[in-house]
């Protein structure tokens, strides 16, 4: 579980959101930083295999735009989503990715 500006977030919470999208593939990383006492939260998600390559830059533009709206509306947190072509985020020799980036400074 993470805490983001009070809100407790499942890192499922926001899978469920990228799954609502037919385009997108399962593959995602969720990046957490800091400006100030404001905490950040970027989203990086995969096109499917099928799609990738095949969107303009609009149609990307909506999806993420669609994908912010999601998660604003059912996790309750703001993002910024950045959508990438498949297999672009990097994974383990298994094959899957790490899930969190937490570059938070740690509080004492």
């Amino acid at each position: 579980m993470l805490i983001v500006r009070g809100v407790n977030v499942f890192p499922t919470q926001v899978e469920e959101q990228i799954m609502r999208i037919a385009q997108l593939s399962g593959i995602y990383q969720i990046h957490l930083s800091r400006e100030g006492h404001m905490d950040n939260v970027e989203v990086h998600c995969e096109l499917q295999p099928n799609v990738s390559g095949q969107l303009s830059a609009s149609e990307l533009q909506q999806l993420m735009k669609e994908l912010q709206h999601h998660i604003k509306t059912n996790v309750g947190i703001s993002t910024q989503v950045k959508v990438f072509e498949s297999f672009a985020l990097p994974r383990t020799l298994t094959g899957k990715s790490r899930r969190v980036f937490d570059e938070r400074p740690k509080q004492t």
